[in-house]
């Protein structure tokens, strides 16, 4: 049973599975965290700097999870447009990150600068 992996500007466009389990790679977006006092479930943005997802997990994170550092969840799509995650892994260290989440988070920064930066083909 593959897992397919998808970007969260993927996410956004609608490309992944309703209603089956699939990965979501990207950075904890910086102030995204928020966990109840006294409770278990967390919730948290995933950005590939395009676009963001929000994850919901109940569950102990990996001691590396951490705002502004790669992460990959597991998990499925609610209809609220949350994912509730399963499963979320944090990279290794600071070398460390899924190749597919790497090449999605290059992905988007070239797109980015490709429309923030002003070029002589592309003045703004």
């Amino acid at each position: 049973n593959i897992l397919f992996f998808f970007t969260p500007t993927q996410v956004a466009a609608g490309e992944a599975p309703a209603g089956r389990p699939f990965r979501i790679g990207g950075l904890v977006k910086e102030g995204s965290f928020h966990r109840e006092s006294g409770e278990i479930a967390a919730r948290f943005v995933i950005t590939d700097t395009a676009s963001d997802v929000t994850v919901r997990y109940e569950g102990l994170l990996p001691d590396l999870f951490e705002e502004g550092k790669g992460v990959v969840a597991r998990g499925e799509m609610e209809s609220s447009g949350e994912m509730r995650a399963s499963e979320v892994l944090a990279k290794h260290d600071e070398n460390y990150m899924p190749p597919e989440a790497g090449a999605a988070l290059e992905a988007a920064r070239s797109l980015q600068a490709d429309t923030s930066t002003p070029s002589p083909d592309n003045p703004q």
